[in-house]
């Protein structure tokens, strides 16, 4: 089960330049407490409800590739029940990563593989850091050349995704892995 925080955001609007600590006070605690547009001396205050709904969730790799999690990111936002905001999705890990990929033809996920295997080789002579295989420098150097994030707006509770989009967890070892990825949604009811 994820987490879900509300946040309050104050906003005002002055009418005179003067104001005292005594309202700022009041506006934070009655802002804390989720009242929205009250008056407090000479200015109007009015807030705003934003939630942030947090959840981890893990997935097995099966060595190097790249592996849709679209529809795993689209569960945790409609679990969140935000209707607007941004979705942002981060990978807990220094040997793979996260990019948005097309989704239709598996061909361009394949291309793209590729390009990257060739632009970072394994068994470069002058890595050092090995101790984990021939493979572990490539695969930092890889993620690193990539994203460990993305963030994607939502609207109406669907990603603002384009046609043939789709978010991707990039796995750069050759062994299969677990990999933690938290999913972070911002966002109006």
């Amino acid at each position: 089960m994820g987490k879900r925080v509300r946040i309050n955001f104050c906003r005002s609007k002055l009418v005179s330049q003067s104001s005292s600590s005594s309202d700022s006070d009041q506006c934070t605690q009655e802002t804390r407490d989720g009242v929205c547009g009250s008056q407090i001396g000479s200015r109007k205050e009015g807030c705003r409800m934003m939630s942030v709904y947090t959840k981890e969730l893990e997935f097995r790799s099966r060595g190097k590739g790249t592996y849709e999690i679209t529809h795993e990111v689209n569960q945790v936002l409609q679990e969140s029940g935000l209707r607007h905001g941004t979705v942002t999705v981060f990978m807990k890990h220094t040997s793979a990563s996260l990019v948005l990929m097309e989704n239709a033809d598996p061909s361009a996920q394949r291309d793209l593989e590729m390009f990257i295997e060739k632009l970072v080789p394994e068994n470069t002579p002058y890595f050092t850091h090995t101790y984990e295989g021939s493979d572990d420098m490539p695969s930092h150097i890889r993620m690193a050349l990539t994203r460990s994030s993305e963030v994607v707006p939502f609207h109406e509770k669907r990603m603002m995704l384009g046609t043939w989009q789709g978010i991707f967890l990039f796995e750069h070892r050759r062994a299969e892995h677990i990999r933690r990825i938290v999913i972070t949604i911002m966002g109006e009811e």
